[in-house]
């Protein structure tokens, strides 16, 4: 197909009775394929069956550490946990805690603390006039939500190839003391899948914000969730902001949650040994430990890093064929039609789709009309917000292929049949 856009009015008339023939057809399957999240398949699932029986009745609960796992205590994690990810984050265990299933529990305890209390030593931050959050787009719409419940305002920064615009960042963090934080996911961007270039690390860790109290909140959420052997390395935010004299200005985050069960996995977070000490201290009133029996069971089952690399290899030799479907459907389908473009990500867990600008919302309920159930048009933005109403987050690792397949077609006639509608408007 060529260009939508070089077609005269009775083109792309015809072409619309084209494309109300053949979606029409797709609709009267009467499909049900729910796409809205990015949830492991029961293929990857049946991959940690063994977690569960790694703990049992005649099991030593007794830890490295000669403490009874079965019991009260150990705030931040058993020390064979924080090892496994002291390792994986190259950090001390000092500056690891592990808790239970939820990264994102953890990020939204760290607002919550910041707004009560403030962080070391600072003004609460619902004290404030106004607290401001920067907010790489097209993003996380769970990261949004946090920061939309504590009425905090959200700052949209475009994404470029290699990340977010740092000199957008840059300048509006040095000259607004109201920003205290921006939300990250460095590697493998949810929905985009960019990995964040050396430069920019260098250049998040060497900022100089106004506000003292700034946090950069690093959700390293797919940080081995390759799909290819061609892992693309991501720099040490950790270590980098030590050597820019930065130590303190990053949390960052991570789980199990699709590496093992998303109900029943591990989360943590890593940081300064003075952050951290801070986040203990507040742990103490708050918790009187996480589920220590879990984490020793994942530790059984992992035994050490290179026993969860081995794990990620697994899962990429089941969701690989899923996105190489996806991207393979979406190139014949759309081929020079010039109605939509996508992301070709080496790792993580979404594609990212644009459509023709003021039809993203439209093709989101065409597929939901015809079967195919999608992430809401204008969850990737604050406030739910695209200006352009063109991005759609694809999730395709829980389909089968055939599934996807199926899926990508409906999109992609759907995209189309949106554009020309508007076309014709």
């Amino acid at each position: 197909m060529s260009s939508i856009k070089d077609l005269n009015k009775s083109e792309l008339a015809a072409l619309k009775n084209e494309l109300q023939t053949v979606y029409d057809e797709y609709k009267a399957k009467n499909l049900s394929l729910n796409m809205a999240r990015g949830i492991p398949s029961s293929a990857q699932l049946e991959l940690s069956m063994g977690l569960l029986d790694s703990v049992n009745s005649s099991t030593d609960l007794t830890g490295i550490n000669g403490a009874d796992y079965r019991n009260y205590g150990i705030l931040d994690g058993i020390p064979e946990a924080k090892q496994l990810f002291a390792d994986l984050f190259n950090v001390t265990t000092d500056q690891i805690i592990v808790g239970g299933n939820s990264s994102l529990t953890l990020m939204f305890d760290t607002i919550s603390s910041a707004m009560a209390h403030g962080l070391l030593g600072s003004t609460p931050w619902a004290s404030l006039p106004e607290v401001k959050f920067l907010c790489p787009v097209p993003g996380y719409d769970r990261h949004f939500a946090i920061t939309e419940y504590f009425g905090i305002k959200m700052i949209p920064v475009e994404m470029n190839e290699d990340g977010p615009d740092m000199d957008f960042i840059e300048n509006a963090v040095q000259n607004d003391p109201s920003i205290k934080g921006i939300w990250c996911v460095p590697k493998y961007s949810n929905p985009a899948g960019i990995t964040y270039s050396d430069e920019v690390v260098r250049r998040f860790a060497a900022l100089k914000p106004a506000a003292k109290d700034f946090r950069i909140f690093w959700d390293n959420a797919y940080c081995i969730h390759h799909l290819f052997n061609d892992d693309v390395k991501l720099l040490d935010i950790l270590a980098e902001c030590e050597k820019a004299g930065n130590p303190n200005m990053v949390y960052m985050y991570f789980s199990t949650s699709k590496i093992t069960f998303p109900g029943a996995g591990l989360a943590g977070m890593a940081s300064s040994k003075e952050n951290i000490t801070a986040i203990k201290k507040r742990m103490t009133v708050q918790s009187i430990g996480p589920d220590k029996i879990n984490q020793l069971r994942h530790m059984k089952f992992f035994k050490n890093l290179d026993g969860l690399l081995e794990q990620m290899t697994k899962h990429a030799e089941i969701i690989r064929p899923k996105f190489e479907a996806v991207q393979n459907t979406l190139a014949e389908e759309f081929g020079d039609s010039g109605v939509a473009t996508w992301s070709k990500p080496n790792g993580g867990y979404f594609v990212s789709l644009n459509v023709m600008e003021g039809c993203a919302k439209r093709t989101v309920q065409l597929c939901k009309e015809a079967g195919v159930t999608l992430t809401n048009a204008g969850a990737t933005y604050p406030y739910g917000n695209d200006p352009k109403d063109s991005n759609i987050r694809i999730a395709p690792t829980s389909p089968t292929v055939e599934e996807l397949t199926e899926a990508m077609k409906i999109l992609a006639v759907s995209a189309k049949l949106a554009a020309v509608e508007k076309l014709l408007g």
